[in-house]
């Protein structure tokens, strides 16, 4: 009769087991078109984030006169979420990764 192997057993690592790593904050850049208008940005800003009209006005000049703007940085899902609702409104968005 032979003998049945054990199963390995895993050792817990007390300084890497419980340790759990955070994805850091995703920017969302907006970029300038030809298409919309500024008064539209302005609108799909404070829409989307519910910035106030000082806020969204400067970054829809910024995306205007410098081809991009950040315009929010959050957790991963939520910027994904921001980018997904701004091309539904028809603007051009991305995302990466903060630095």
């Amino acid at each position: 009769m032979s003998a049945t192997p054990e199963a390995p057993v895993r050792e817990r690592d007390p300084l890497t087991d419980d340790q759990v790593t955070h994805d850091g904050p995703w920017d969302v850049i907006v970029w300038d078109d030809p298409v919309n208008l500024m008064s539209y940005v302005v609108f799909v800003f404070r829409r989307v984030f519910g910035y106030p009209e000082p806020v969204a006005r400067k970054l829809m000049l910024e995306v205007h006169r410098r081809g991009k703007a950040l315009v929010a940085s959050e957790p991963r899902e939520q910027a994904e979420m921001y980018v997904q609702q701004l091309h539904g409104y028809g603007l051009q968005a991305t995302m990466q990764r903060s630095s």
